[in-house]
């Protein structure tokens, strides 16, 4: 009971900021999970291919990434994180309202690509602001956080279903000859990236049937609709940003006086706090920018474990977010593929029970968190995904074992970014280049795990699907086994007395996280 009290005096000491960090990242969640559903509406207001369509998908994963990469040289002050997120969050509306009018596939991905650097930013900042805000007290609030992810990714769907069109341009156009193996697609179903093999499109123009004329004008008010839906987050940066007086036409005020219970909280001495935990006056170079961390003098100095645990933590979402990037992009296909051959309107709700589930178990986190420690959620988390895996490997012929698994993977998938990153941080005292080197894992494993996968499933069918599954399944638990090791090794090493023990005599404390 007494961690709960530290940690809701804590809330309401720091309650508008933290309700700030959550909600832009409920833009990132809204803005990550809108293509699929709306993929071939794009393609019809864009008159391009599938192959075309897909460098939409990469244009954008591709400037997530460096967007997460460069973000921390937007946060080494307050007021320059405050500024990023929100030109990012006000980007992300501006990009809902303009894509309605992108009749060019290139021009699609140059928006797409602006709002994956918005996104980018928004990762690392946010991520950033709230680990510096809480430090060894963030698992909890590192779980809401991304609880709103998925939250937005859950609401963009719905918003985007009730304007989608019934009947297929595609189809209209003379596109829908494809391979004896393949099946046609349904647009308002489609919530991850289809690639079942399609003819190019033909040279000359067909004219569009009159359901279709309006399709675009349709699909329109979604993407305006969650534009609107966004543009409160940017509000309440700026808000923010004025309480916090970093606006210049905004007038200084005189700080409020601490409550009672506050005041109290301020003077109470911390529970078994090492020195070493305590915030330093100095910024961390654990919120460097990814190109200065790892060229800080501190840095060589520092023993093989230090960059191990960065290196295995990085892998393991790498791994991780890919897995959830490739699941919900290809279980469709998957679903409607020749071994289980379901409807597509029963397999369009397996991507929507997917991002349901996942963010479920993001709400159930929040508690379990305050309470179990995140080396051990992770833990959970891993042999969850794997045994997931195997199950719906081993009865890849039942469609409701598909289903129950989908759920479950959901769940063990929706608290390993911020339980990893917590334990991460926490595991190097808030030193070196974690959260920055994480975020840029996740989201780097994120792009490219997709693009392998939607290789070889083309490729090689639809079983290697799951086969790819248990593979990155039992690397992200193998580098997680490997983490821990490195992290008994680094504990081991930072808690021997110079003067009084050995170097690399191990130390009697033992290993808790």
């Amino acid at each position: 009971m007494g961690c709960d009290g530290r940690l809701s005096g804590l809330l309401r000491r720091n309650l508008q900021p933290t309700l700030t960090y959550w909600s832009v990242f409920f833009s990132f969640g809204l803005c990550i999970a809108f293509l699929g559903p709306t993929l071939l509406d794009l393609r019809c207001q864009t008159h391009s291919s599938l192959s075309q369509i897909s460098w939409v998908f990469f244009s954008q994963q591709l400037c997530l990434l460096l967007g997460s990469a460069i973000g921390g040289v937007f946060k080494r002050t307050l007021a320059q994180s405050l500024w990023a997120l929100f030109t990012s969050s006000l980007a992300i509306s501006l990009v809902f309202a303009v894509i309605p009018f992108c009749t060019d596939v290139k021009v699609l991905a140059a928006v797409m690509a602006l709002a994956g650097l918005a996104m980018g930013c928004i990762d690392t900042v946010a991520n950033i602001q709230l680990v510096r805000t809480y430090q060894q007290d963030s698992a909890v609030f590192l779980q809401v956080l991304h609880f709103f992810v998925g939250l937005g990714a859950l609401l963009s769907p719905l918003i985007a279903d009730p304007f989608l069109s019934e009947d297929s341009c595609l189809l209209a156009n003379g596109t829908a000859n494809v391979t004896s193996g393949s099946h046609p697609l349904h647009a308002s179903r489609v919530l991850g990236q289809q690639h079942a093999e399609t003819r190019p499109w033909p040279n000359q123009t067909h004219p569009r049937p009159s359901p279709q004329d309006g399709a675009g004008t349709r699909v329109s008010y979604a993407f305006w609709i969650m534009a609107l839906i966004n543009l409160p987050v940017p509000v309440a940066v700026l808000y923010l940003m004025s309480k916090e007086r970093l606006l210049t036409c905004c007038p200084q005020r005189t700080p409020l006086l601490l409550s009672a219970d506050e005041l109290a909280l301020e003077t109470q001495p911390p529970e078994k706090e090492d020195p070493a935990s305590l915030p330093p006056n100095i910024p961390h170079p654990a919120h460097e920018d990814l190109f200065s961390c790892c060229q800080r003098r501190n840095c060589r100095g520092a023993p093989n474990s230090f960059f191990a645990i960065h290196i295995t933590a990085a892998l393991v979402l790498f791994m991780t977010d890919g897995l959830t990037g490739t699941y919900s992009t290809f279980v469709y296909s998957y679903a409607v593929e020749k071994p289980l051959s379901v409807g597509h309107k029963v397999a369009g709700y397996l991507p929507s029970l997917f991002w349901g589930f996942l963010t479920l178990g993001q709400l159930v986190s929040i508690p379990i968190s305050s309470r179990v420690r995140p080396a051990t959620m992770v833990f959970v988390n891993m042999v969850g995904v794997v045994a997931t895996y195997l199950v719906l490997l081993a009865f890849s012929s039942s469609v409701v074992f598909l289903f129950v698994g989908t759920a479950s993977l959901g769940l063990f998938l929706s608290s390993t970014f911020p339980s990893m990153l917590a334990y991460t941080e926490d595991a190097l005292q808030y030193k070196g280049c974690a959260t920055t080197m994480l975020v840029t894992g996740a989201g780097l494993g994120e792009m490219s795990l997709q693009m392998l996968v939607g290789w070889i499933f083309q490729a090689q069918g639809s079983y290697s699907f799951l086969v790819c599954g248990v593979i990155f399944g039992c690397l992200a638990f193998t580098f997680y086994i490997l983490l821990l090791g490195f992290h008994r090794m680094h504990r081991a090493r930072s808690s021997v007395p110079v003067q009084d023990k050995p170097r690399g005599a191990e130390s009697p404390e033992c290993y808790q996280r």
